[in-house]
């Protein structure tokens, strides 16, 4: 399977999905920390990529939908953003908002 095919499969069949450096339980860098405690803080369930472990979905993700950095945030199939988007939205109450929907 294609890499941009792997990636829309799992962005379209998870609800929730970060693309991340390292892994929930020990994130290998600050933004993916903090993201991670962000979307943990929804109570909900979410799938993670670890970046760092497959080579293709580092070097393709940013093609597929134009976002140049990680972590890079997954709703519904629909990129969120990276870790300032994410937390902005959490502050103002519209992360929990979009995760409740889409675990519903």
């Amino acid at each position: 399977m294609d890499v941009l095919d792997r990636i829309r499969e799992q962005v379209e069949t998870n609800a929730v999905v970060v693309y991340m450096k390292g892994t929930p339980q020990m994130p290998q860098c600050g933004f993916s920390m903090r993201t991670v405690e962000a979307l943990k803080a929804c109570g909900k369930e979410f799938a993670y990529v670890n970046v760092l472990l497959d080579p293709e979905i580092f070097q393709n993700l940013p093609r597929y939908a134009d976002w140049p950095t990680f972590p890079q945030v997954y709703i519904k199939g629909e990129l969120i953003g990276g870790c300032d988007i994410t937390l902005e939205m959490a502050e103002r109450g519209e992360l929990q908002k979009m995760i409740d929907q889409a675990s519903a």
